[in-house]
């Protein structure tokens, strides 16, 4: 094991590329970069930081959608509580992924990687994770991920979903907590755990010869899943020998505790407090939190609303649903805007706002959950004005299509046929959410110029 320390097991790009005996290519791999950057990389380095929050079964449309484009656009209903933050913020109208349009539940899959949904279809690298591999090196983890339920967003670039902590006092742990036993007890057991991953390639390797190309295909994604634990496993040894960063008491006591469903707001404020103190001290510069996936986002009894968010989503007309369900829209994000306050207030090590060096991406992949539509979807790009990002105006894709003639709403406050459509079906359909996702992912310095089903990048 004595090469993972040094780091022996490293390969190089070009190495790996003439050993093919012709040219494509590679993503970025952290067998590729060093566990840790020099001193002098960190002291001249701006680090860049990004992070993803996923709102469940879209929202609901008439109070959320922002109706003029530009500068001068007013504050919805529901996105009210980001107005303080106006400079920083640019709420986006008019984006999709054509590969979630129809397929309803499943758009959290492919929220952040671009990919398709069908019976058939393998899902590709989230882009959290293509910023990962180039970040990584700088920090004691590639990435967080965390989910209230359900899954996280996070995937590989072979199409497995990384998993994800839930509890807060967990996921401080994770970060912050020194090893059980001492570091000589952890790196005996991370050994012992290489060792048993070791055996099991062996093994499969035998096995390989003996499979049918479906049972191939699965075995694949296993040993994706095990190459990935071998990874980290590794890295975890390596960071063994360098001190965990101070947290002080207020910190460590509002954020290393266990917190009820029940009192969902102080959750996500928990899980916002975890995410600015790991980008504060540097244990990793990228972030996923979803809020709960389609079918299982909580109730939150704290504001009056006991149903779920599928539920209320599912309004049928119902006022009281919908004034629940808007309701619901604006508590998170609420939440979400306290995060940015956080940000915004917290230095980073080198004495800068967060908020400045860290990008955060607000949304979801469902427009309008009652209709079940994947188009024009809700989503809010905040931060980064360090890494270039120029905010203040509602950017709106819709109002750039041929014969769009605006949000129409009945009335009565209605929903009209017209507004459903918008939800629906795609008003500009060169406007892929990929396109942004490529704009963020150059922003944190990944060289790419395509990413997922982009076929431009966004300017902003």
């Amino acid at each position: 094991m004595s090469n993972y320390l040094s780091q022996s097991w490293l390969i190089d790009r070009r190495h790996a590329l003439r050993a093919m005996g012709t040219f494509i290519s590679l993503p970025l791999l952290e067998c590729m970069v060093p566990f840790r950057a020099t001193a002098a990389e960190k002291i001249t380095a701006t680090p860049r930081r990004s992070a993803f929050i996923y709102l469940a079964n879209g929202v609901h449309s008439l109070n959320y959608q922002i109706t003029t484009s530009g500068k001068d656009y007013q504050f919805s209903r529901s996105l009210l509580p980001l107005e303080k933050h106006r400079e920083s913020i640019t709420p986006i109208s008019g984006l999709h992924h054509p590969g979630g349009l129809s397929h309803h539940h499943n758009c959290i899959s492919i929220w952040l990687t671009g990919g398709k949904l069908g019976p058939t279809d393998r899902n590709t690298i989230s882009v959290d994770q293509q910023m990962a591999a180039v970040t990584a090196q700088h920090t004691r983890y590639p990435s967080l991920e965390v989910a209230i339920t359900q899954e996280s967003l996070a995937w590989t670039a072979d199409g497995v979903r990384l998993p994800a902590l839930r509890r807060c006092s967990e996921i401080f742990s994770s970060m912050f907590a020194e090893p059980k036993g001492g570091i000589a007890s952890q790196r005996r057991a991370l050994r012992r755990k290489g060792s048993v991953l070791d055996d099991n390639l062996a093994e499969v390797r035998r096995l390989d010869k003996k499979m049918g190309s479906e049972d191939k295909g699965r075995m694949d994604q296993y040993l994706t899943s095990v190459r990935e634990a071998e990874i980290r496993t590794r890295r975890a040894d390596a960071w063994l020998d360098t001190p965990l960063p101070a947290i002080s008491e207020a910190d460590a006591k509002r954020t290393n505790r266990d917190i009820a469903d029940t009192l969902a707001g102080d959750y996500f404020r928990a899980v916002y407090d975890l995410m600015v103190l790991a980008f504060q001290t540097d244990v990793t510069r990228v972030a996923t939190f979803s809020l709960g996936g389609e079918g299982q986002a909580i109730a939150i009894p704290e504001i009056g609303i006991t149903e779920s968010r599928h539920q209320l989503s599912h309004h049928g007309g119902d006022a009281d649903y919908i004034e629940k369900l808007t309701n619901y829209d604006t508590f998170a994000i609420e939440q979400f805007s306290y995060f940015l306050t956080r940000l915004s207030e917290t230095k980073d090590l080198h004495g800068k706002s967060l908020l400045g060096s860290t990008m955060s991406l607000f949304g979801s992949g469902m427009s309008y959950g009652h209709s079940h539509g994947n188009a024009n979807l809700p989503l809010v790009l905040a931060g980064g004005s360090d890494l270039g990002l120029k905010h203040g105006q509602h950017l709106d894709f819709n109002k750039a299509a041929p014969g769009f003639e605006g949000y129409t709403f009945g009335a009565d406050g209605a929903l009209t046929t017209a507004h459903y459509q918008v939800c629906s079906r795609p008003v500009n359909s060169d406007a892929h959410m990929s396109n942004l996702l490529l704009l963020m992912a150059q922003r944190m310095g990944v060289e790419i110029d395509k990413f997922g089903d982009s076929n431009q990048v966004i300017a902003l």
